[in-house]
């Protein structure tokens, strides 16, 4: 059973991208709000969310932008609304089971272990054993084998910048830090990834490494929920704008169809988005 879509302004989405907003959205929400005591954390937010695309999430300081993204990946329980997988109706109640469905979300408190190397931080909590007796009986990881596919998830998001390893995650950069985290999530999230303010701490250089990963994941048929206070940023690598103002949806809006200090007025409440039919 699959649920309308949003209404979605084709005009300002380039025509080499329409085909994207063909299919069914892979993550969707309807309705979501929640309360914390009396305060509104969400307030009746919609979203959609298609394969193949870049969304990002924008707003003032408690706009629920976090809010929203928690809701989404089954770290908070909404207490009104719906989300959907692909037209599916899903009830995440932890994070690990929006993971089992492939969401994956790297959060801006790296969780990665300084201490460990970068095959055993992609593969943290979700560890190979060896085959046969080895790993049955004797419980012995396979570290070779883990290495050997850390590896290739690095190449396949054209990371360049790392390439042993072996070597410690506390010798790494920030930008190669945030890779590693970035490429854990590629590898394991199999439908969508959301990153949380991925370009927070990093420098120019390291910013630039870190957009052309999620133009990476998307070109690879993935979703990817981008938040980030950076406006140069979200211009670059987004599809599409969700703007998030007061716990709602103040709407929804593309780098072709404003420019970014049209955002940041709808954003801050100083213009309102018109809304338009649907092409």
């Amino acid at each position: 059973m699959s649920i309308p879509k949003l209404p979605l302004a084709v005009d300002h989405i380039p025509d080499a991208k329409r085909h994207v907003y063909e299919q069914e959205p892979i993550l969707s929400g309807r309705g979501l709000g929640i309360m914390f005591g009396r305060v509104v954390g969400l307030d009746g937010v919609d979203i959609d969310l298609y394969p193949g695309e870049v969304l990002a999430v924008i707003g003032d300081n408690g706009a629920g932008k976090s809010t929203l993204i928690k809701c989404l990946t089954g770290a908070y329980l909404p207490t009104s609304g719906e989300i959907y997988m692909e037209g599916r109706k899903v009830d995440f109640k932890r994070p690990q089971d929006a993971r089992e469905a492939g969401i994956e979300t790297v959060y801006q408190q790296l969780a990665v272990i300084p201490a460990l190397d970068i095959s055993s931080n992609l593969y943290l909590a979700r560890e190979e054993r060896r085959p046969g007796p080895l790993g049955s009986v004797l419980r012995m990881l396979d570290k070779k084998g883990m290495a050997t596919r850390a590896g290739e998830a690095v190449t396949r998001l054209g990371i360049q910048t790392i390439q042993n390893m072996g070597q410690a995650v506390e010798t790494l950069s920030g930008g190669q830090r945030q890779a590693v985290a970035v490429a854990r999530a590629a590898a394991f999230g199999s439908k969508v990834v959301v990153l949380d303010e991925p370009t927070a701490a990093l420098g120019v250089k390291e910013s630039g490494m870190v957009l052309d990963m999620i133009k990476q994941l998307r070109d690879n048929g993935l979703g990817v929920i981008l938040i980030s206070h950076n406006m140069p940023h979200v211009w670059e690598a987004a599809d599409r704008i969700h703007i998030q103002r007061l716990g709602g949806c103040a709407g929804v809006i593309t780098p072709q169809s404003h420019d970014m200090g049209e955002g940041v007025a709808i954003m801050t409440g100083a213009k309102k988005l018109v809304a338009e039919a649907p092409a």
